[in-house]
């Protein structure tokens, strides 16, 4: 446990870092934006451009990990809407919650925080699940909030914009890079593979500091004060339900003699175990929704996690094979 917590400990500690340092006005609030596009248009996307260099095609699309995290992407947004549509929360507000119960925070802190713990090698089943937020949990929420508003048809035209959003953010070209360079056999330029290093090597500290940052922001700008009975239940879904589910999945598919090794059943219980993306709270935003009570789920979801996800690393690490904890 004391190896599980000596990598969880410093990336939970620099997201409290940039929370601290937004709070106590040593970051501007109008400088936070400039740090997220720094850590997604130019961090983030040059050490994914690095893995996807480095990572065999057939494992950063594995088919079989696309669809377990797939069916559990499914699993939790109906799940979820199912559990919190009342009368206090609507579609719009239920579909949010389910993104925020769906969307783990993979691009931020999962990548690098996956590999610290279990090596380069989870890398791949890790992208895996952001394409599957990116492309498919996030429109079909977005399609779903949309709904509440104009019908159906309304409906698929949000799933279309969301679609499109997909489409425009840098981390699934910065992969397809990598691959496409890897797939040439080219290398690139010394001077430049210097400058992608050095610029992914500022992406884990910059992203986490960030997340910080940004769950102050959301906070400051919530339209709403959430009863906790509306936003905790929430939180504990998608820390115990989200990775339970997707494990399920996996070991039923595994008991039927699918090829599924459990390290990429592990890495794929621990990305659906860690807390909800940051950046949902903007989304709800921009949709309209009660983005005070997302707010709240991914603080309350970040702030747990440090143990949740610690324990669940630890109950899990005997059960995978190359692991450089063990």
């Amino acid at each position: 446990m004391h190896a599980i917590f000596s990598v969880t400990l410093p990336f939970f500690a620099l997201v409290l870092c940039g929370y601290l340092a937004a709070q106590r006005g040593l970051l501007a609030e109008a400088a936070i934006p400039g740090l997220n596009g720094f850590v997604l248009f130019f961090a983030l996307p040059c050490m994914l451009f690095r893995f996807g260099f480095n990572t065999p095609l057939t494992t950063l699309l594995n088919p079989l990990v696309l669809g377990i995290y797939l069916l559990g992407a499914i699993g939790m947004v109906a799940l979820t809407i199912a559990l919190t549509r009342s009368s206090r929360v609507g579609l719009k507000d239920a579909a949010f919650g389910a993104l925020v119960a769906a969307f783990p925070n993979t691009g931020f802190m999962g990548v690098p925080l996956l590999v610290a713990l279990l090596g380069e090698a989870a890398a791949g089943p890790v992208i895996c699940t952001i394409l599957i937020d990116l492309f498919f949990t996030s429109s079909l929420c977005i399609a779903l909030a949309r709904a509440h508003d104009a019908g159906p048809g309304n409906a698929r035209a949000a799933g279309w914009q969301a679609m499109r959003g997909a489409l425009s953010n840098p981390l699934p070209w910065s992969i397809a890079a990598g691959l496409s360079l890897a797939a040439l056999g080219w290398s690139l330029p010394a001077p430049l593979a210097s400058v992608i290093k050095m610029l992914g090597d500022a992406a884990t500290p910059v992203a986490l500091f960030t997340i910080g940052a940004v769950l102050w922001r959301a906070g400051q700008h919530a339209h709403s004060r959430t009863p906790v009975v509306l936003y905790l239940p929430v939180a504990l879904l998608k820390l115990i339900v989200h990775p339970a589910l997707v494990f399920c999945i996996g070991w039923a598919l595994q008991a039927l003699g699918a090829p599924l090794g459990s390290f990429e059943l592990t890495v794929l219980t621990l990305a659906a175990a860690l807390p909800s993306a940051s950046n949902v709270s903007l989304l709800a935003e921009r949709y309209g929704a009660d983005n005070g009570r997302v707010a709240r789920i991914i603080l309350a979801s970040t702030m747990l996690a440090f143990l949740s996800f610690s324990l669940l690393a630890w109950r899990l690490s005997s059960t995978h094979g190359p692991n450089p904890l063990s």
